[in-house]
């Protein structure tokens, strides 16, 4: 797992962690995010939770089942995830996988997200699908397959890969990734976040950095994030 200052900034700069739903605590969204290492990786849950906690909309209490290189299939079959699920309590699912760029990955993200999305339903929450990005800058492909996700299952979409698309290619001078050219770094995961909470929030994100300014992130940088997220949402998100 990547863990770095800039992780732990964050975090603390954001006030925020991870904690199991509870219906009486009084948060707004309570949700579950099922994925990899592109969903841990810089705590990006609790990114979403932090960015609650300092803007005007939803405050959202988040959990997770995540794992190194895992498939839906995968979270199927070892059963922790469909275990948090049964537990009920969440009002939206956030599904994940790797980027499903070649034919037979973008049938199992399919497949496995019309699965889960029956048991999410089935607890009265909504499945959520959180696009992520390529390795090797084949974002076309991505955006198919997890497009064709959310219409399968009839869900919301969250193009984070979108938002990691206009970043690579208007703004070289802000780095989104970690030295892998994949996984996010501190401030990519920060614009997954941001796209994750506008999203679930139903709300645009433009100035919430200014709240409470995130060290390693100047306030140009970070509008330019927030722009970014916001355009990935208006121009390709699903509710």
């Amino acid at each position: 797992m990547f863990q770095t200052f800039g992780t732990i900034a964050l975090l603390a700069l954001l006030g925020c962690g991870s904690t199991a739903p509870d219906p009486g605590s009084g948060s707004d969204l309570r949700v579950l995010f099922i994925g990899n290492s592109l969903t841990y990786t810089h705590e990006i849950p609790e990114l979403v939770a932090g960015l609650g906690e300092i803007s005007d909309g939803p405050r959202v209490q988040v959990s997770e089942v995540a794992f190194g290189n895992y498939s839906l299939e995968d979270h199927w079959n070892r059963g922790d995830a469909l275990d948090s699920i049964a537990k009920g309590g969440w009002d939206v699912v956030v599904m994940q996988q790797g980027p499903s760029t070649v034919p037979a990955n973008r049938q199992h993200l399919i497949e496995g997200s019309t699965r889960f999305s029956q048991r999410i339903r089935s607890v009265g929450a909504r499945p959520t699908i959180y696009m992520v990005w390529p390795p090797n800058g084949d974002f076309d492909a991505v955006a198919r397959s997890y497009t064709d996700a959310a219409l399968a299952v009839d869900g919301t979409l969250i193009p984070a890969g979108e938002a990691f698309r206009a970043v690579v290619r208007d703004h070289s001078d802000i780095a989104v990734f970690e030295s892998d050219g994949f996984h996010p770094n501190p401030t990519g995961s920060y614009l997954a976040a941001l796209v994750i909470y506008g999203r679930l929030a139903d709300r645009p994100v433009a100035g919430v950095t200014l709240r409470r300014p995130v060290t390693g992130i100047t306030l140009s940088q970070a509008a330019q994030l927030e722009a970014a997220a916001d355009q990935a949402n208006r121009d390709f998100g699903r509710d």
